[in-house]
């Protein structure tokens, strides 16, 4: 990546105005009206994170070419990777297990992509849910692809389409612990998670069965990723310490 893209200020807090937050987005079939056709989606709460948080939200659809990606980030004070379907755990050299959703091959290229040239432009960002799991592998590590078989229970995920809650245990030095305390109680819905970390990434929140909550990207000026559902909490103070320092890149 050359110097002029490297670092540079997006538009938002180059000139002054709120940051420019990147969120990923689902491409999915879906009903409106009298239409069903493919579109780009994402969960509102997402954006009201974004926007509660002082940040204005720009939706990222898969786009099939990732031409322009350098120039996309650049122009970006920050991004959310958010949550979704599973990858494709060829990606990571495994075997598909029969609890694993079906591929998304044009999903996994994207995010897998825009987050190398993220971590290239050191552009700040968090990662949730599928997003941590996107960063884990595109840093080289692997999935725990089906965790009620790993750990015994369905804790993570207690119903299918429903938020659940559990309490992680934070490291206080990291930079997530230092935002939210020694612990917390945090929305969850995941069936997968870390299994083995990527380069340069620090394990630092574990749930009560030891499960890997959350990652920090070590060297980078914000990198954090969680496993749990922020947007689906009232606890907003990660989406908040995204935003502003975002605002001051």
């Amino acid at each position: 990546m050359s110097e002029a893209i490297r670092g540079a200020p997006g538009p938002g807090a180059a000139h002054g105005g709120p940051p420019l937050i990147g969120v990923t987005a689902y491409q999915e079939p879906a009903r409106w009206e009298a239409w069903v056709r493919e579109a780009a989606l994402l969960p509102a709460p997402y954006l009201r994170s974004v926007e509660r948080a002082g940040g204005v939200p720009v939706m990222l659809p898969p786009t099939a070419s990732l031409r322009g990606l350098e120039v996309l980030v650049s122009r970006l004070d920050g991004l959310v990777l958010a949550g979704g379907g599973d990858l494709d755990p060829e990606l990571y050299g495994a075997v598909r297990h029969a609890e694993t959703g079906p591929p998304q091959p044009q999903r996994d290229r994207f995010e897998l992509a825009l987050i190398r040239a993220a971590v290239d432009a050191d552009l700040p960002f968090l990662a949730i849910s599928r997003g941590m799991q996107v960063l884990n592998v595109a840093r080289g590590g692997a999935l725990i692809q089906y965790l009620p078989e790993a750990v015994g229970h369905e804790g993570h995920a207690p119903q299918t389409g429903i938020v659940g809650s559990h309490r992680v245990r934070l490291s206080t030095t990291s930079t997530v612990g230092k935002i939210l305390g020694d612990s917390s109680d945090v929305p969850t819905s995941h069936h997968q998670a870390v299994s083995r970390l990527g380069k340069g990434l620090s394990a630092v929140a574990w749930a009560e069965d030891q499960v890997v909550e959350a990652v920090e990207l070590q060297g980078h000026r914000f990198g954090l990723g969680v496993q749990w559902h922020p947007e689906e909490g009232e606890d907003k103070r990660l989406f908040e310490a995204l935003v502003a320092e975002a605002a001051g890149r």
